[in-house]
């Protein structure tokens, strides 16, 4: 304490690291010391390291919510900045599931939710892809979220629930009636093809109950859900995927 009321010492002062006293005291969640710091006149809480990460960004990181409330009260903290990689604290909360701190996050009136990062993905493709399911229904309750979004490969969100077999993320994000269920990836394969390939039972009898999805849409090398479900033995998918003539000609 006497350190930080000291007279003449710079309270911004980064290490070779790039960090100030007050990101590794966000980083490991040290909410008196954070206070205390967050108190001086002089203080920049907005500070980035050498990764850009700010003190916010590595709270969000490491999940100390408490941490996280102060730095948001402050008006000269922006909860949208993003590191080298593209990554916000939002990102972060819905990659690692800390559903205490996207909700914080999403509280906000200036928050972007739909921010990707470098390489495209949003804080829902990440979420979905790490199958946090309560922060995939806190973000498609916003409007301003896509369900469609994609990255990497061109997938998702609901690629990738169909990729895992997840029927809940799969209902959840069907749900949203702005959701392409038959948009393809960078390889032609659709949700329904994946998820056949797969084995994933349930899943596919959800998608074809849908009007909007084609069962025989065919994938850049020709193969469909039929094929992908044959290729892998699943007799069962096979079954559902079977064209009703082809069906009654073999229980004839």
């Amino acid at each position: 304490m006497c350190l930080v009321e000291m007279e003449g010492g710079d309270i911004n002062y980064d290490d070779s690291m790039g960090d100030t006293p007050l990101a590794w005291a966000a980083w490991n969640g040290h909410e008196a010391v954070v206070k205390l710091l967050l108190g001086r006149d002089d203080i920049d809480p907005d500070k980035p390291g050498e990764e850009s990460q700010t003190p916010l960004l590595l709270a969000a990181c490491k999940g100390h919510e408490g941490v996280l409330k102060m730095l948001l009260e402050r008006d000269d903290v922006n909860p949208n900045h993003s590191d080298r990689r593209g990554r916000t604290p939002l990102w972060e909360a819905a990659h690692r599931g800390y559903e205490g701190i996207a909700k914080v996050l999403l509280g906000r009136g200036d928050i972007n939710p739909d921010q990707p990062d470098k390489y495209g993905a949003t804080p829902l493709c990440r979420a979905a892809f790490n199958r946090h399911e309560g922060v995939v229904k806190m973000l498609l309750e916003r409007h301003d979220v896509n369900p469609n979004n994609t990255h990497g490969g061109g997938q998702t969100p609901l690629f990738w629930a169909a990729y895992y077999g997840d029927e809940g993320m799969v209902k959840i994000l069907l749900g949203r009636d702005d959701i392409n269920p038959d948009k393809p990836d960078s390889r032609g394969q659709t949700p329904l093809s994946l998820a056949a390939e797969h084995g994933h039972e349930g899943v596919v009898r959800i998608l074809l109950r849908r009007g909007d999805v084609i069962p025989d849409k065919p994938d850049k090398y020709g193969q469909t859900a039929l094929s992908c479900a044959a290729g892998n033995g699943h007799a069962r998918v096979i079954a559902l995927l079977q064209p009703p003539e082809s069906a009654a000609r073999d229980t004839a």
